[in-house]
């Protein structure tokens, strides 16, 4: 039977600068399921990567699956697995259950109950999904979170609160301009970060924004819902100097600003002082720019403390989220322990329609021998009786073994280490 398992490097034990090192693609996520799907021990599985985590869930009957899980991280971006020891959380079991139901519900989110976690958590499974990447239990498992995590929308306040990436990006951008009203904004990218920042800004009364991104068709919807312009990335070097903030969140695989452009963007704008929010993984602006006068340059790990905002009244919302996950953790579990019942009652059925087919045959042939009827027929319900009975006392006198039971067990054990040890 499948066990599950959880590898994550995330935002709680990991900076910007490993996350980046480690984050995954849209277009690499099918090579490296294929890749992942040709060790013999796994199953199914499931690679989950965005701004503030990476991590790997799979179906698998591996003894040591947490090695496999990390060598293949490690391999698969090209760097020494004893380099990420330190960063890496691992989950077995029902705490690889209840951790993806935290992901799912925004618990274990940079902003506490942030809503578009789902949606990004949803498109993996998919992507999954698509690639014939998912096992009956992997399969469930999802759908399983998927209803958690609604039931936690729905009983819970965890995600009333406008608090997301995109709202703190925002505030930190009123921090330092105190009225954005009169500030023009660039924008580099097409996705849902870009586009909520995109809302949070006109509500503060922003008029001036522009959007950029590699494809100006997918940059110009958003710039006309916003009446706003719409410009190519080719050409940020000459529309940089225009903007006083920029927020950046792009899939590029390597920085799109440098510090050489940003000095001659300074140089442009008399030193004006500009605000760098770069909320993309890997980042999208070289952390060198922050070595430069008048400019204010912020990754998504400094946001922490406006995320913190509201927090007290979240966390009484966590609780409660916390409740409905263990409750429906244990659930799931006992479906999983019910997997072996259901393959022994396929076998007993086999068995027992083998059984009467033999019999049948038997009892057929005495009669077409000139036997009676009444003592085959006799025979025939004995000898079934008899044997079908036989199997069954023999499954019972055998002791059963609860895998729930024995899995929580070892859970509790307190020697037991979610993070991985050199």
């Amino acid at each position: 039977m499948s066990n599950i398992a959880v590898l994550s490097i995330s935002h709680q034990l990991a900076p910007v600068e490993i996350r980046e090192k480690v984050a995954f693609a849209s277009s690499e996520l099918p090579t490296a399921i294929s890749n992942l799907l040709s060790h013999t021990d796994i199953k199914a599985c499931v690679i989950f990567s965005t701004c503030n985590r990476s991590e790997i869930y799979v179906s698998h009957n591996s003894k040591n699956i947490r090695d496999v899980l990390l060598k293949f991280l490690a391999t698969t971006h090209a760097i020494d697995h004893l380099s990420l020891v330190e960063y890496v959380s691992f989950f077995e079991s029902i705490e690889a259950l209840s951790h993806i139901s935290k992901v799912a519900c925004g618990l274990e989110s940079l902003v506490l109950g942030e809503p578009q976690i789902l949606g990004q958590l949803k498109d993996a499974y998919q992507v999954s999904k698509a690639q014939g990447a998912l096992d009956k239990v992997l399969e469930k498992l999802f759908q399983h979170v998927f209803k958690t995590a609604k039931k936690v929308r729905t009983d819970t306040n965890i995600g009333s609160s406008p608090i997301s990436v995109a709202y703190c990006a925002v505030k930190l951008s009123e921090k330092i301009f105190t009225n954005l009203e009169n500030q023009t904004v660039l924008l580099i990218g097409a996705g849902e970060m870009v586009e909520l920042s995109a809302q949070h800004l006109s509500k503060r009364g922003v008029k001036d924004m522009i959007f950029a991104n590699r494809t100006l068709e997918n940059a110009q919807p958003i710039a006309i819902k916003h009446n706003a312009e719409a410009i190519a990335l080719k050409s940020l070097s000459e529309n940089l100097h225009r903007a006083d903030i920029v927020i950046s969140s792009t899939a590029a695989p390597i920085p799109i600003i440098g510090k050489g452009l940003i000095e001659t963007v300074l140089l442009q704008r008399k030193h004006q002082p500009m605000l760098l929010i770069d909320l993309a993984i890997p980042r999208d602006i070289e952390p060198e720019v922050n070595q430069l006068e008048d400019v204010f340059l912020y990754t998504v790990d400094d946001l922490q403390q406006i995320a913190n905002s509201n927090l007290e009244e979240r966390l009484k919302e966590k609780v409660d989220a916390e409740k409905i996950i263990n409750l429906s953790s244990i659930e799931f579990m006992e479906w999983i322990n019910n997997i072996p019942n259901e393959e022994v009652i396929k076998n007993y059925r086999r068995q027992a329609n083998l059984l009467k087919d033999e019999l049948l045959q038997t009892a057929i042939r005495k009669l077409k021998s000139g036997s009676s009827p009444d003592l085959v027929v006799e025979e025939l319900a004995d000898k079934l009786t008899n044997k079908l009975l036989h199997q069954s006392l023999e499954k019972i006198k055998k002791p059963s073994k609860s895998l729930y039971s024995s899995k929580v067990i070892a859970d509790k054990d307190p020697n037991k280490h979610s993070k991985i040890e050199s």
